[in-house]
């Protein structure tokens, strides 16, 4: 597996990365992760890094000019170790790891898997880095197109993403499948709140609100805490547990807007704690208003029994379907108001707490999702 970012950093893209490959090892699947010199070796995937490079320290997602080089330096260290571990197949994450497997594909003559996770072009026009109608852009697009055309088969993280892939795009239908993102549900599950309350400090006797993942304006946060002022200036009594980095200009923003009393950031934490912190909430909010990525903290809310509110998207009612609530796209307004709603109402909260654990259970689990990826790397090998 190609992975071109500081793995294993706490987020949304590495827990798809680190899922997959601990789902294929326990199918039998010999896998070895290449990625950047940053980010921490989580067990049982044995992971390899570029050498260190003392003045790149950027964990968060998002692109960069470093990109290149770093790039560059992944894909001589995936050749050192495919001269050794000659891989059958390289799966490659997000699009520059896609260009790293096309020159390793071309080398190794062996099969390359894109593991799509949202268009390139909208990311860097998401994250602020082009214009929107700026001449770097459409050059971004045109790598896009040529690395989409590179790889032997695409997987997605969703199916509105495979949609777009073969409508947008015009990758052929039979070269793209949605594999969307999964969880484990015996690490993901529900343990006791009030300890879990006890170890963050949080109100005991109030409705708890679970964000977890990134903090960025493309992750919505921005208008998460204008929803909280509006849900504070109507003296709901509603405490928010923020989880993830970077937090402290969301500090400093709860601040201005007179709601930090009733708001606690954590800052990162570490991915096995996430299910015990989860367990110290009511229900969670993802308001991401990207649409061109998948929304994978969902699924780790609907494991631990989180009732999700969620801006009403192709993605989130994929994943959610009938057990989700929806507010409109972008509307802090309506946000807080679907927020207020479900929470108020207790025997709401506990059947859907239910039935999304349920759901998590039955739909959603990493074990069927390698199953899946076993057939498709079978099909391409042979």
């Amino acid at each position: 597996m190609i992975a071109p970012t500081p793995y294993f950093s706490d987020r949304g893209c590495h827990v798809r990365i680190y899922e997959e490959a601990k789902a294929l090892r326990s199918l039998g699947i010999d896998v070895r992760i290449v990625t950047y010199h940053l980010g921490r070796t989580i067990s049982p995937i044995p992971t390899y890094r570029t050498c260190p490079i003392p003045w790149y320290k950027k964990r968060e997602a998002g692109p960069s000019w470093h990109k290149p080089y770093l790039d560059l330096l992944l894909f001589f260290k995936a050749l050192q170790i495919c001269k050794s571990f000659a891989p059958d197949l390289i799966h490659a994450h997000l699009h520059e790891g896609a260009l790293v497997g096309f020159m390793l594909k071309k080398l190794l003559k062996v099969p390359l898997l894109f593991d799509y996770q949202g268009s390139m072009t909208t990311e860097v026009s998401d994250h602020g880095f082009t214009g929107k109608q700026s001449a770097l852009l459409k050059v971004f697009a045109i790598v896009e197109d040529r690395i989409n055309r590179a790889a032997d088969f695409i997987i997605t993280s969703s199916s509105p993403s495979a949609d777009a892939l073969v409508n947008t795009w015009k990758i052929p239908e039979g070269n793209v499948e949605a594999l969307i993102d999964g969880v484990d549900t015996e690490c993901f599950r529900p343990y006791g709140k009030t300890e879990s309350r006890d170890e963050l400090r949080l109100p005991v006797d109030v409705p708890v609100v679970a964000y977890l993942g990134l903090l960025n304006e493309y992750q919505g946060i921005d208008i998460l805490l204008d929803a909280v002022a509006r849900l504070k200036a109507q003296k709901r009594d509603l405490h928010f547990l923020i989880m993830g980095f970077p937090e402290e200009k969301y500090i400093e923003k709860s601040r201005q807007l007179n709601v930090a009393s009733v708001v606690t950031f954590t800052g990162k934490i570490d991915y096995e704690y996430a299910p015990k912190y989860l367990s110290a909430c009511d229900i969670a909010v993802s308001p991401k208003i990207s649409r061109a990525e998948a929304n994978g903290k969902i699924f780790n809310y609907m494991a631990c029994g989180l009732p999700t509110v969620a801006f009403d998207t192709p993605v989130n009612r994929e994943i959610l379907g009938e057990t989700g609530i929806f507010a409109e796209y972008g509307n802090a307004a309506d946000l807080a108001e679907k927020i207020a709603l479900l929470v108020a109402d207790g025997q709401r909260v506990k059947s859907l707490s239910k039935q999304v654990r349920e759901k998590a259970v039955h739909n959603h689990s990493w074990r069927a999702r390698g199953e899946r990826l076993l057939v498709l790397y079978n099909k391409l090998i042979r």
